[in-house]
């Protein structure tokens, strides 16, 4: 009986890992691995040309489907043809804004923000460089775009004045502004400042609408973010993230969404909210419009070009009578996903780190390695130390696991007499076995149940290190230099892959010998992706196993069940 369970737990275990990592590919829009479905969107194209099909996005309508644009100027609803642009237009400049943590570019062209460098975050492949967020080139489109519908009005295709002013933050300076200002379209006039603050990643974004015209007016102010389709630079291969469109609204709360629903007209979100935002997500970093409560809010997505999205909303400003003018204001979240910084700034922003159907244990876990970090002011340690802490609140469980184990172990010599004088009668070997399991006062299952209950609490923290940016580039000891990046010479790889094997070796050898292999063989298979894993996450299982083995260990010593390093025979 004991070998039939544990050969279903072993199938059970190995099937369960299987599905699990199929469903973290799927959950964060890759491709399953051994199940994959017949619904797969085919791999992303090349991103699209950045002066072609990003500069001619299309301009969101009232009905939030797509709408046709020139490269001359955007379309807008109910016009038959673009509307000509002044005689004498601006001409076209790329503006450059350096303050303490950005250096930003901004197109006149529509006064749209092309370009975010985060100068305090280092690129992934060369840390001489800094990482760049938002971009507009012939490799990858990725912008914020912003303006008006309802007419022949200004948008983000709309030639604009760029008002004079400092482009760079001083020391001493707390904020600077970019303004920029469209000339009279259809009898309205658009002036889009943004304000960036020092040491700070969300941008204020104020629109004045001006109505020069003779008649009232009712235009919609739109918001969105556009970008290709592709995994951003960087990003590994072997383990996935999610990289897509995001909304969240009071009323269905946190919903990602695929390009490939974007491209098959299968997103189900809200079409109208007085909150929430949408947002660009991928490993680390994100984009986000935000509007204040209360304001009502169209939220669409939408196919811009081959293999380019975009997510935005549109407000409406309401009638504005001749010589009148609405106010609109608004910011645009671009930064890391540092948790703490984003519950801040508005409420559910910080679901874009997304930590899956784990999140009730994964936030505080998240807050308890936060609080760690304060004191020791060294992720890693501060890893090993969160770790620590679940061990001893899970202490009295393992040691019950543990104490099963090594019972088990104590009379496994017991079991394989048995099995050997009664191997040609499997019936009475399964009374005998089930005999001496009473005598012994020995439950089987009992070591897997206890451990079974804190694998949600480990998978939690699993996810909670694998998102969070603060690993990104940050030390540890000697030769980690970047927790969110693999062991340079593997050797935490190969320290945990040794310490699983000594779990191995600590644990009830089972009496059928295939079972036996099997035993030796899954750790050293489940430790392979560990060398392709970040440090931070092999540290993480590492200090677990060894914490692990030291009770064990303990608790077997005291059992009198010394460990025995008898390796099963592989012929």
């Amino acid at each position: 009986m004991n070998d039939i369970r544990r050969t279903i737990l072993w199938v059970i275990f190995g099937f369960s890992m299987v599905l699990l990592w199929d469903k973290w590919q799927l959950h964060n829009g890759n491709k399953a691995t051994f199940f994959p479905s017949t619904t797969e969107a085919a791999a992303p194209a090349p991103a699209a040309n950045a002066s072609g099909a990003a500069g001619a996005a299309s301009v969101p309508s009232s009905s939030s489907t797509p709408v046709a644009a020139t490269a001359g100027a955007a379309a807008v609803p109910g016009q038959q043809a673009p509307a000509a642009v002044p005689a004498a237009p601006a001409a076209r400049e790329r503006v450059q804004v350096t303050t303490d943590v950005y250096r930003l570019t901004f197109d006149s062209e529509g006064g749209s923000l092309t370009h975010a460098e985060l100068l305090k975050h280092a690129d992934m492949a060369d840390k001489a460089r800094n990482f760049l967020l938002l971009d507009e080139s012939a490799q990858r489109v990725y912008v914020a775009q912003t303006g008006l519908i309802g007419g022949n009005f200004p948008t983000h295709k709309t030639p604009m004045t760029v008002v004079p002013g400092p482009r760079e933050l001083k020391d001493g300076q707390d904020e600077l502004s970019i303004r920029f200002e469209s000339p009279d379209l259809g009898g309205l006039k658009l002036a889009k400042t943004w304000t960036i603050k020092r040491g700070v990643y969300d941008i204020a974004v104020k629109h004045e609408v001006v109505n020069t015209g003779t008649a009232a007016v009712s235009p919609q102010l739109y918001f969105q973010l556009v970008r290709d389709g592709n995994k951003p630079p960087g990003e590994s291969s072997f383990y996935s993230t999610f990289t897509g469109p995001a909304v969240y609204t009071e009323a269905k709360k946190y919903q990602k969404i695929e390009f490939k629903d974007i491209e098959n007209g299968k997103v189900d979100i809200p079409k109208d909210s007085p909150n929430g935002y949408v947002a660009m997500v991928q490993h680390y970093f994100a984009t986000a419009w935000l509007l204040a409560d209360g304001t009502q809010r169209e939220l669409f997505t939408r196919k811009v070009d081959t293999n380019l999205y975009s997510v935005g909303m549109l407000t409406s400003l309401g009638a504005i009578e001749p010589g009148a003018s609405k106010t609109v204001d608004a910011r645009l979240f671009a930064g890391p996903q540092v948790e703490t910084m984003m519950e801040k700034l508005y409420p559910g922003l910080e679901l874009v780190k997304d930590y899956g159907w784990l999140t009730i244990l994964s936030k505080p876990l998240y807050w308890l390695l936060d609080q760690l970090h304060k004191l020791l002011n060294n992720w890693g340690w501060s890893i090993v130390a969160l770790v620590l802490l679940l061990k001893i609140a899970f202490y009295w469980l393992n040691a019950k696991a543990y104490a099963s184990m090594a019972k088990m172990k104590a009379i496994n010599p017991k079991i394989m007499e048995m099995r050997e004088r009664l191997k040609d009668k499997p019936q009475q070997m399964q009374q005998e076995m089930m005999r001496i399991y009473r005598e012994e006062k020995v439950n089987p299952m009992g070591g897997c149940f206890p451990i079974m209950i804190q694998i949600p609490v480990f998978i939690a923290l699993y996810w909670v290190l694998l998102s969070s940016v603060e690993m990104r580039n940050a030390p540890w000891i000697g030769w980690i230099h970047d927790l969110s990046a693999p062991d340079p010479f593997f050797i935490l790889p190969l320290l945990m892959t040794l310490s699983s094997l000594l779990q191995t070796a600590l644990n009830p050898a089972p009496p059928d010998p295939m079972q036996a292999k099997m035993m030796w063989f899954m750790p050293l298979i489940f430790s392979v992706m560990f060398f392709f894993f970040p440090a931070g996450l092999v540290l993480y299982w590492l200090t677990n196993n060894i914490l692990s083995i030291a009770q064990q260990w303990l608790i077997n010593t005291r059992m009198g069940v010394p460990p025995q390093f008898n390796l099963p025979s592989f012929k």
